[in-house]
């Protein structure tokens, strides 16, 4: 199995080059990897010892962040290197200040482990969520060199628990030890002989509540909002965005919307304010002695939103409707309602939430607008509604902590 699998890894980048010609996206997936053992050179020493961080993309880095800005207090002697797998995630933290490095992993062969773990050294290796790589696992093993897995979560139909799985379980199998976020996840290890693991939960809850211990304070938007209810849609999709409009378009009510699209391409931003009738400002376009006129302010910009959300009574997370949902705990920690749409499974903290009724899940137009009724006449509901995201957050954090005194443990020896 361990051949096959190899022969596949050289055929799958033989294909990605190849495909890379005509696809922008692949194309910075081949053309970045060429770059990966120059950054090493560059950025690092074997002799010093990184800790090296591996994740697949934003949202997985998202989930390692809180664990790296303890341990580069904690151990300033460690570099830290952070490999990326996806372009999605390297091309928006490649210039992080966070990492002493920031790098794509090479593909998964035997020699790329090999030399990639020549030039690092690492004194000890995470991978965040997701992230099961056979040769790495194996060439760290081999080398006696600590692996961690955090902030992972498994379900039933992982190839891990399947007959067929028995490669990947023995990658699994060569972690020092595992992070999980759930219950389930422990006792599906357990059932392959998998005992080296913690219920740590996510540690994406321990980013997020330091999201209150920051200044929010935005002054476009307290000139925008004044004294009305305020209700924030984020990354949204076209398919929420046609719900949202509709409701926006025949809303009687005196509230003030913020819409931030995920994609802010000039011709989407146009397109989203020219179907809203009620009285629109781009961001790009603020006037700061007009905007608190406007009934609609539309973000075209990257970077507000979590801010934005402070702002809000009511918020609505995009994605529901398309692609996968989005960040449903950085709107969740302001302690407010948040509307969501059908699909979340497998999004954990937003089962959960829908489950405690913080979070609640639309499914049209109509059971939008009879959302929205509730939220905005029922004063009390609201609140009560937005307390249970609030508690949530506060009783599920700390994942961080449990993580770093196993690697006190392991560093400290």
């Amino acid at each position: 199995m361990h051949f096959i699998y190899n022969v596949t890894a050289q055929v799958s980048w033989f294909i990605l080059r190849l495909v890379a010609l005509f696809n922008t996206k692949i194309n910075l997936f081949v053309e970045g990897r060429k770059q990966t053992l120059s950054i090493l050179k560059d950025k690092l020493s074997p002799n010093e010892g990184a800790i090296w961080v591996h994740v697949a993309s934003l949202g997985e880095f998202e989930q390692g962040l809180p664990i790296i800005e303890q341990l580069k207090i904690k151990y300033p002697q460690h570099k830290i290197l952070v490999t990326f797998f996806s372009p999605s995630g390297y091309e928006v933290k490649k210039n992080t200040k966070i990492a002493d490095a920031v790098c794509y992993l090479p593909i998964d062969t035997k020699k790329n482990a090999q030399d990639f773990i020549d030039k690092v050294n690492p004194v000890l290796a995470l991978f965040v969520k997701y992230e099961v790589w056979p040769n790495y696992l194996s060439e760290l093993s081999k080398r006696k060199i600590p692996i961690l897995l955090v902030s992972a979560i498994f379900n039933e139909n992982k190839i891990y628990f399947k007959p067929y799985g028995k490669f990947m379980r023995l990658a699994l199998k060569k972690f020092d030890h595992i992070f999980v976020q759930d219950n389930t996840s422990q006792l599906l290890l357990n059932g392959i002989g998998i005992n080296n693991t913690t219920v740590s939960g996510d540690t994406r809850l321990d980013r997020v509540s330091k999201i209150l211990e920051r200044d929010n304070q935005l002054d476009f938007m307290e000139a925008f909002k004044k004294e009305r209810l305020c209700f924030v849609a984020g990354s949204t999709w076209p398919e929420d965005e046609n719900i949202l409009v509709d409701y926006i378009n025949n809303s009687t009510k005196n509230i003030k919307f913020v819409l931030a699209p995920h994609t802010i391409k000039s011709d989407k931003i146009h397109g989203l304010a020219g179907a809203i009738s009620k009285k629109t400002m781009l961001y790009s376009k603020m006037n700061s002695n007009t905007i608190g006129e406007h009934d609609v302010l539309i973000i075209d910009h990257i970077g507000l939103l979590t801010k934005i959300y402070s702002y809000a009574e009511i918020a609505y997370v995009g994605g529901g409707f398309a692609t996968g949902l989005h960040n449903t705990l950085e709107p969740a920690v302001f302690g407010i309602p948040v509307i969501i749409g059908p699909k979340f499974k497998g999004f954990n903290e937003a089962e959960d939430l829908v489950a405690s009724k913080g979070i609640l899940s639309i499914t049209d137009q109509w059971t939008f607008g009879e959302t929205m009724k509730k939220l905005t006449e029922n004063t009390e509901f609201r609140e009560r509604t937005g307390k249970i995201n609030a508690n949530y957050i506060s009783k599920n954090k700390g994942a961080s902590s449990q993580i770093i005194q196993k690697i006190d443990t392991i560093l400290t020896k």
